[in-house]
C-alpha cells in the first residue's frame, strides 16, 4: 500500500476504548454469534477459534483470551521452515558478558532500500529466557518500505512498539491501528500483523520510520496499581484504543513469519490470515497517546522516584518488583522548592534502557555526541548515573520559578535483570565510546566548616 493510501486509511480509523475491557466487534452485521462462543455452525459460514494469551485457569483479572470468527481457521496452513534471523536476537543472551559500564548509542543508520519493519528489527540486548517466558528484549527498528504480502507474529512475547520517526499503520487480525511518534502500540503475543508506513521519507533524507520495541517474554503488561494515589492518575484505561474488526478476504500467496523460541520461521499461505470478520475478548492490541499520561509529581520538594511515571508494568513473582516497566517522561510542571529538579544521581537495583522520542531530556545535553532522538542509553543495575555536568551546573544555579517541561518526550524500559547487549550492539559504529566523558568535570565543592 502506498504512503498516501495508508495515511488516508489511518485518518479514517475508529476505535473502541478501554484497557483490559471485554471488547467485541464485527465488520459484517451478524458475524458475531450471540449467547455462545462456538455454535455448531458459525455465523455467515465463519470458523470459530479461540486465541489464548494466558493459561485457561489463570485468575479472571489476569486471563487474556479472544474469540475470532474467521474465513479460514488458523490451522489451515503448510509447514513452517527456518529462515535467517537477520539482526534479530532473543534471550538467553550469551554473545557477550553482562557489562557494568554505562552505554549510549546514536540512532540507527539509514537502512538499505526496501527494508520493511520486520527486516529492520535490530536487537540491542535483553535478559531472561524466551522459552521459559521470563525477561525482555530491547529492539530498535528502521524501515523505508511497507511489509508487502507478508505478516508477522511473535510467539515469544508481546511487542510494545514506540515510534520515534514516521507513523505506522498496523493491520492486525483484530483490526487496524495507526500510531505516530508520541503514541505507542501494544501487540499481544501471537497476534498476527503487518506494518505499513504513513510517512515515506524523501530520497536521501533518512529512514521513513524508526523507533524502539520492547519484547516482553513474561506476564502481559498491566496498568500499574495506583496505591495511595487513589482512583485516578497515571495512564487512564479509557485512553487506550483497541481496533474494530476489519478483515482481508485475499486469495493468493502471503508469507507468514513466526518468531518462535528465538528463531524466525516462514510459511507461504494461499490466503491472508488477517481474515477475522468478527471477534470478542481481552487479548487485544492497543494504541496509546503518551501525551494523555496524567503526570503525578511533587508540589513541595524533591524529584519523585521515576516509578511515578510508569505507564505499563509486567509483574514478577515478587510484589512491587517488575519484570519490566514502561515509563514515560511526559510534559509536566516542575515547582519543587529548594530542589535539584532534574533526576538525581543514583544507583538502582533495576536496569534502565532510556530512549528519546523527540526534543531534549532534562537530565542530559543533546546535540552531536549527546542524548538525541532515536538514540538510547543503558544503565545496568547499580551503575552510577544521573545528570551530566552541563545539566548539573545549569540546574544548581537556576531560579526556582515554576517551570514547564514540554520540549521533549523520553521513555524508559526498566527491568529487574541486567540487560546483556548483543555483539552487534557492543561493537556498533553508532555506540558512543566517550559516553563516560559527560560526567567529567563534576568538581569537588565540599567545604569543611
Amino acid at each position: 500500500m502506498s504512503g498516501d493510501t495508508a495515511r488516508k486509511t489511518a485518518e479514517s480509523l475508529t476505535y473502541a476504548t478501554g484497557f483490559g475491557n471485554e471488547h467485541s466487534s464485527e465488520a459484517v452485521a451478524g458475524a458475531l454469534p450471540l449467547g455462545r462462543n462456538s455454535p455448531q455452525r458459525g455465523p455467515l459460514g465463519l470458523y470459530a477459534e479461540q486465541l489464548s494469551g494466558s493459561a485457561f485457569t489463570e485468575p479472571r483479572a489476569d486471563n487474556r483470551r479472544t474469540w475470532l470468527y474467521r474465513i479460514r481457521p488458523s490451522a489451515a496452513h503448510p509447514a513452517f521452515t527456518r529462515v535467517d534471523n537477520g539482526a534479530l536476537r532473543t534471550a538467553p543472551f550469551t554473545e557477550t558478558v553482562p557489562d557494568p559500564n554505562r552505554l549510549r548509542w546514536d540512532p540507527l543508520p539509514e537502512p538499505p532500500a526496501g527494508t520493511d519493519f520486520l527486516a529492520g528489527l535490530w536487537t540491542l540486548g535483553g535478559n531472561g529466557d524466551a522459552a521459559s517466558r521470563t525477561g525482555m528484549a530491547v529492539h530498535l527498528y528502521h524501515a523505508n518500505a511497507p511489509m508487502k504480502d507478508r505478516v508477522f507474529s511473535d510467539s515469544d512475547g508481546e511487542l510494545l512498539i514506540v515510534p520515534e520517526r514516521g507513523g505506522l499503520l498496523l493491520r492486525t487480525e483484530l483490526g487496524l491501528l495507526a500510531a505516530r511518534p508520541g503514541e505507542v502500540v501494544l501487540v499481544p503475543r501471537g497476534v498476527r500483523f503487518r506494518v505499513e508506513l504513513l510517512d515515506p521519507a524523501p530520497d536521501g533524507d533518512g529512514p521513513a520510520a524508526r523507533g524502539y520495541v520492547c519484547e516482553n517474554y513474561g506476564r502481559p503488561f498491566h496498568l500499574p496499581e495506583r496505591g495511595p494515589i487513589g482512583a485516578n492518575g497515571l495512564a487512564n484505561a479509557r485512553d487506550f484504543r483497541a481496533p474494530v474488526a476489519a478483515y482481508e478476504d485475499v486469495e493468493g500467496p502471503v508469507e507468514v513469519v513466526n518468531k518462535f523460541c528465538g528463531n524466525l520461521w516462514t510459511a507461504t499461505y494461499d490466503h491472508s490470515p488477517l481474515d477475522v470478520v468478527a471477534w470478542h475478548g481481552t487479548h487485544t492490541p492497543y494504541v496509546y497517546d503518551l501525551r494523555t499520561f496524567n503526570v503525578i509529581g511533587s508540589l513541595s520538594y524533591d524529584h519523585p522516584d521515576p516509578s511515578i511515571f510508569t505507564v505499563l508494568t509486567s509483574p514478577s513473582d515478587t510484589p512491587g518488583l517488575a519484570a519490566v516497566d514502561f515509563v514515560v517522561f511526559a510534559p509536566r510542571w516542575l515547582v519543587g522548592e529548594d530542589t535539584f529538579r532534574p533526576p538525581y544521581f543514583h544507583r538502582n537495583v533495576m536496569s534502565e534502557y532510556m530512549g528519546l522520542i523527540e526534543g531534549a531530556y532534562d537530565a542530559k545535553a543533546g546535540g552531536e555526541g549527546g542524548f538525541v532522538a532515536g538514540g538510547g542509553s543503558l544503565h545496568n543495575m547499580m551503575s552510577a548515573h544521573g545528570p551530566d555536568r552541563e545539566t548539573f551546573d545549569r540546574a544548581s544555579a537556576a531560579a526556582l520559578v515554576p517551570q514547564r517541561i514540554d520540549d521533549g518526550l523520553a521513555f524508559m524500559f526498566e527491568t529487574r535483570w541486567p540487560v546483556v547487549t548483543t555483539a552487534l550492539a557492543a561493537g556498533a559504529d553508532h555506540l558512543q565510546r566517550g559516553y563516560d566523558d559527560v560526567w567529567h568535570g563534576l568538581e569537588r565543592h565540599f567545604r569543611n566548616p
